[in-house]
């Protein structure tokens, strides 16, 4: 009977010590599926999503700050920017993020997109608020003390601001659709717009016929910004020349609303730039990547819908995927490292 026992405890840790690297306390999710060989330059073919953290409403928004900081990301149901660090793991970083009123309402709480402007401060795109903010407090003791950029046009509430870009020109570039609203009802604008203020706030409206815009980006010389579109209908990304904080054209950068599937879960949303002019975007089945050209080279698949992404100065990829937050490493470098 011991004879037996011990012969199973080394079978047991024979068959561990043959197990993949992926046998371990991690979580993996989806793969990486290659369309043009192209596509094995930027990730590796076997390469998966690693999950860092999960059990969030929705979440959205990474951004990397500093090695000390590390990413913050929103969960926009729970009104709370979680922050997540190699030494640390993932904890609660600020609450309120985007609601920082008293009154009970619906709708999507808290922040949304967020970015880092020229001057490394962190900038949120607040869903509840219905504004473009900069949070004021310091990194060590993070408060929810917020200075409002923008929040009207026309002298109109927006909807709810979603994802925020500055652009070359210092002005602040952002999407503003009406979905984090807790009814439609509530919008005091007619349209959802990608709208741009300037840093004396003059705002201007870009495009006001982007049924639900998103995720906006620029390319590394600054003349195009691409923008999702987040509408089974119309899944596209678009694509503005700008010159002097003004849109001089526009195209249809892609059209994937044929790709638009229960199998293939997400829509176009949050996008980010590598400094070789690659588009990295959020759509159907997970992240598509693309060449300045339109091309796609592939998709990093999760599984599940992915909402937005940021690059790590490593070429880490970080994801927001509904309830997870997760990591894929790349073979490129994002736009500002």
């Amino acid at each position: 009977m011991v004879q037996s026992v011990r012969l199973s405890l080394v079978v047991i840790l024979l068959l561990s010590a043959c197990a993949s690297p992926e046998a371990d306390d991690a979580l993996y999710i989806g793969s990486v599926e290659v369309v043009s060989p192209d596509m094995e330059d930027v990730v590796d073919p076997g390469a998966r999503p690693e999950v860092l953290s999960e059990g969030y409403g929705w979440s959205e928004g990474p951004v990397f700050v500093s090695d000390e900081v590390g990413v913050l990301f929103s969960d926009v149901r729970g009104n709370t920017l979680h922050r997540w660090h190699p030494d640390t793991g993932t904890t609660a970083w600020l609450n309120p993020s985007g609601y920082t009123g008293e009154e009970e309402r619906g709708g999507g709480l808290g922040s949304n997109g967020l970015t880092l402007d020229n001057a490394g401060q962190l900038v949120l795109a607040q869903h509840g608020d219905r504004r473009i903010a900069r949070l004021e407090s310091g990194w060590a003791s993070p408060a929810p003390d917020f200075a409002t950029i923008v929040d009207r046009f026309d002298g109109k509430r927006f909807n709810s601001p979603n994802d925020v870009v500055q652009g070359p020109d210092g002005g602040w570039y952002f999407t503003d659709p009406t979905y984090g609203l807790a009814s439609p009802d509530l919008a005091e604008l007619d349209f959802a717009g990608l709208f741009r203020v300037s840093g004396d706030g003059e705002v201007t409206v870009l495009d006001s016929t982007l049924t639900r815009p998103n995720g906006l980006a620029f390319s590394p010389d600054g003349g195009t910004l691409y923008v999702g579109n987040s509408d089974p209908a119309r899944a596209i990304w678009m694509a503005y020349d700008i010159e002097n904080g003004a849109v001089t054209s526009s195209r249809v950068f892609y059209d994937a609303t044929a790709h638009v599937a229960e199998d293939m879960p997400g829509l176009p949303d949050g996008l980010k730039v590598d400094t070789d002019g690659r588009i990295w975007a959020t759509g159907p089945g997970g992240v598509w990547v693309f060449t300045p050209d339109g091309e796609h080279l592939g998709t990093v698949r999760t599984d599940v819908q992915t909402a937005n992404l940021a690059f790590g100065p490593d070429g880490t990829l970080y994801l927001t995927s509904h309830m997870y937050f997760a990591r894929i490493p790349t073979q490129v470098t994002g736009m500002g490292f």
